[in-house]
């Protein structure tokens, strides 16, 4: 064996070994409270994965828990799979001493993304197929859930949340079908992207037992706090009253992930108030 060849081989060698040590120490940030499973969703013609956060004492307990239904599960639980930086979701349940709800992430279908989670057709980017989407959660993962978990199933213990398009999503879904998804967390909705949907709200009736979390910051663009409050005084107008919302302007919020993760904690305490 040349000298020459052994200098490349240690080379070679080297690579690897520190290719393998930045794996190991790229690790996943996710709780040990969270595991993964994928499930078929015939609706979208395509395999879904899961996370699944269980709370601290699920095992050993017989109680039953609310659920939480979150959207783009890549950026909830794992700083590995999040697109700029993770919402710690998983960190702030195992912060709790009580933390009583099961969280449901639904991994977002990359460049699918905007087809999945808008709710009508748009002219320069296409998508609409919320309501597909929707049908999965409802017809597919939430039975599936409620099976293999200890769930209350009933909707005032259902919560669907998202941010941005998933905002826009969750605040349709608890809109339109309000016997499945009783409260929603809306953070910086699109509405722009769909702006049907306030004539969606002005034609449907909205129980008095449905609650929502709204959060927008001042550094969302131009329309995304007027939006926000034009969609709330149709709200008003609609006869939701002020103990079935609330909605929080943030100076200085930004559209990414660490501004939703660092409020996810008061919309959580507000939607799961008399669970």
């Amino acid at each position: 064996m040349s000298h020459l060849f052994c200098m490349k081989f240690k080379h070679l060698y080297w690579l690897i070994l520190a290719f393998i040590l930045n794996k190991a120490i790229a690790q996943s940030t996710a709780s040990e409270q969270v595991t993964k499973f994928i499930i078929a969703a015939p609706q979208l013609d395509t395999l879904k994965t899961i996370w699944v956060y269980l709370p601290t004492k699920y095992k050993n307990s017989k109680k039953d828990y609310p659920v939480i239904y979150m959207h783009d599960a890549q950026n909830l639980f794992d700083s590995e799979t999040s697109y700029v930086g993770e919402w710690e979701i998983d960190e702030y349940m195992d912060s709790l001493n009580d933390n009583e709800s099961i969280i449901i992430g639904i991994e977002h279908g990359n460049e699918k993304r905007i087809e999945e989670l808008t709710l009508y057709k748009h002219e320069k980017y296409g998508g609409g197929k919320g309501d597909a989407y929707l049908t999965f959660i409802k017809n597919t993962l939430k039975p599936h859930i409620d099976v293999t978990y200890r769930t209350k199933p009933e909707a005032e213990n259902t919560t669907i949340f998202g941010s941005s398009l998933g905002g826009l999503l969750s605040f349709y879904a608890a809109i339109k079908y309000p016997e499945t998804f009783g409260k929603a967390g809306v953070f910086s909705p699109a509405f722009w992207i769909n702006p049907e949907i306030f004539e969606l709200v002005q034609s449907t009736e909205i129980p008095v037992t449905s609650k929502f979390y709204f959060l927008a910051g001042t550094d969302e663009g131009e329309t995304m706090i007027p939006k926000l409050k034009e969609m709330i005084k149709l709200l008003q107008s609609k006869g939701v009253n002020e103990s079935q919302f609330e909605m929080h302007s943030i100076e200085g919020g930004k559209h990414n992930e660490k501004f939703w993760g660092e409020h996810f904690g008061k919309a959580y305490d507000y939607l799961t108030t008399n669970n």
